[in-house]
């Protein structure tokens, strides 16, 4: 994914050290753990701040995935917007109290352990 450029924008900044991978792992990481540390209904404050944080890290990464100089292959790229796609919209559903945050943090463990190169995400 070439997000580590949209994402530095984002408040989502790398220390130069780390490579656009490893500051992509550290922001699904970052949100996941919001994601994880909160009940899995948005009738609270802090699920409702998760939930808004995994939307713009998915919309980022979306815009991301459609931009020109985005060099993954074709069928990465549309797998990786479908996700979005759905993250995105559950997000909603959450939000709207039809839906809990489980599959958000499976999707984005799942993006984890890609990055990670134990898994394809």
């Amino acid at each position: 994914m070439n997000a580590a450029t949209p994402l530095a924008g984002h408040g989502y900044q790398s220390n130069g050290l780390r490579t656009a991978r490893d500051a992509e792992y550290n922001v699904f990481s970052q949100v996941t753990r919001m994601l994880r540390q909160t009940p899995p209904r948005a009738d609270n404050a802090h699920t409702i701040e998760a939930i808004s944080k995994n939307t713009e890290l998915w919309t980022l990464l979306a815009l991301d995935l459609a931009g020109a100089g985005n060099a993954l292959p074709d069928e990465t790229k549309a797998g990786l917007l479908s996700l979005a796609g759905f993250a995105i919209r559950h997000g909603q559903a959450v939000m709207a109290g039809r839906a809990a945050t489980d599959p958000l943090i499976d999707i984005n463990m799942s993006v984890m352990r890609g990055l990670r190169g134990e898994a394809a995400a």
